[in-house]
């Protein structure tokens, strides 16, 4: 908690305005901070106990400003279990941006098909996900719980925000194809082999990732209201 409230407090005294809503831009879909009207601009490498992305295609800095009238954090780049990083430092940037004032999240990623009528460049809204690595102990909740972010126990029926999900649903473009469906998060790097695919489609997943599972469960257990995109590339 002292480390997220340290980052925290470092941005608090540089924004002119607090963000409300955070985006976290998935792999290539960082171009979305050039929207932002007045905006500031900070490596990652800056703010105290973050991470560094290491990834081609995360450049690695938080912009914040206003997309149309709200005032939002744009996180170009994230952090995953296969840089070698724990799964608490994966949800730093979450956690912090939290305290800072933040009620919202959209998470975006870049995700594989697990179902023949989902094709590169149709959009997935996810509606719940399977987090392999949670299941296998490696969750950013694990260990002494800290009543300051959140229960001990946090529910997690309605992970993904219903009405938000279906404002975007209605509002998004019909050649993104926009549909409901299940995410499941692994732990990455290697892509998973044609048997993995058949046991992820069996246990009822649409899209497969490396990312998004653990920023939305310390969401969830902060309170945050959670929007979870997918563009499927393959």
């Amino acid at each position: 908690y002292e480390a997220c409230a340290e980052a925290a407090a470092w941005l608090r005294a540089r924004l002119r305005e607090p963000p409300r809503v955070a985006l976290v831009c998935g792999s290539g879909l960082g171009a979305l901070a050039q929207e932002l009207s007045e905006p500031q601009s900070f490596n990652y490498a800056d703010i105290p106990h973050f991470p560094r992305s290491t990834v081609q295609g995360h450049a690695g800095r938080l912009v914040v400003g206003r997309l149309g009238s709200a005032p939002c954090a744009v996180l170009q780049g994230r952090f995953h279990l296969y840089e070698g990083y724990s799964p608490a430092q994966v949800v730093v940037p979450v956690r912090a941006l939290a305290l800072v004032g933040v009620h919202t999240l959209v998470l975006t990623n870049a995700a594989g098909s697990l179902r023949p009528h989902f094709g590169p460049g149709h959009l997935l809204v996810i509606r719940d996900h399977i987090d392999f690595p949670g299941l296998a102990g490696r969750s950013p909740l694990v260990g002494p719980n800290d009543e300051r972010f959140g229960p001990r126990f946090p529910a997690m029926t309605d992970a993904y925000d219903p009405g938000l999900r279906r404002l975007a649903l209605a509002l998004a473009p019909k050649e993104l194809r926009a549909r409901p469906g299940v995410y499941v998060g692994v732990g990455g790097p290697s892509y998973e082999t044609p048997a993995e695919c058949r046991l992820l489609r069996r246990l009822g997943a649409d899209a497969v990732g490396m990312s998004t599972v653990s920023e939305a469960s310390a969401a969830r257990h902060l309170g945050l209201r959670v929007l979870g995109l997918s563009l499927i590339t393959n």
